[in-house]
């Protein structure tokens, strides 16, 4: 198993960081520019049980990812598995650490398996690390930019 966190540190409250990832729009927000994917169903909420589905383009091919939400603690966390994409295995907690009334820390935690096994691992590993650092690099400054002007 592969585990991927990154983690920020935002002059905003909690409560509006995670309020941010509940408004319907976050999601799409969140979707770099350089990535070409469609949301097909996109989020209702962050309830245990919501399920969404995207197609994305991984590099000549489309391929459609499946997530369902696992876990949810209102103002805390929430969790999606990933049900069918381009993962072997895909566990993500979103997490919202209160640092102060105005300060939070958000984190990103993954779990992860590459398909293929070892071979995914070998030839795959430094390229998905780096992928998910430009993708999460981007996220957080999306909900930076988002929360912090509140």
């Amino acid at each position: 198993m592969m585990r991927f966190v990154k983690e920020s540190h935002l002059g905003a409250s909690a409560e509006r960081v995670f309020a941010f990832h509940e408004e319907n729009d976050a999601f799409e927000r969140l979707q770099p520019p350089w990535q070409k994917t469609e949301i097909v169903t996109p989020p209702s909420s962050l309830a245990v049980g919501t399920r969404v589905v995207l197609r994305t383009r991984i590099g000549p091919l489309w391929q459609t990812i499946e997530a369902e939400h696992i876990a949810y603690e209102p103002g805390r966390m929430f969790a999606d598995k990933m049900n069918r994409g381009p993962f072997a295995s895909w566990v993500h907690k979103h997490i919202v650490t209160p640092r102060g009334p105005h300060e939070s820390t958000l984190t990103d935690d993954i779990e992860y398996e590459l398909p293929l096994g070892a071979l995914g691992r070998l030839f795959g590993g430094g390229f998905a690390r780096r992928e998910l650092e430009r993708l999460f690099a981007y996220r957080h400054e999306v909900t930076k930019k988002a929360c912090e002007g509140h």
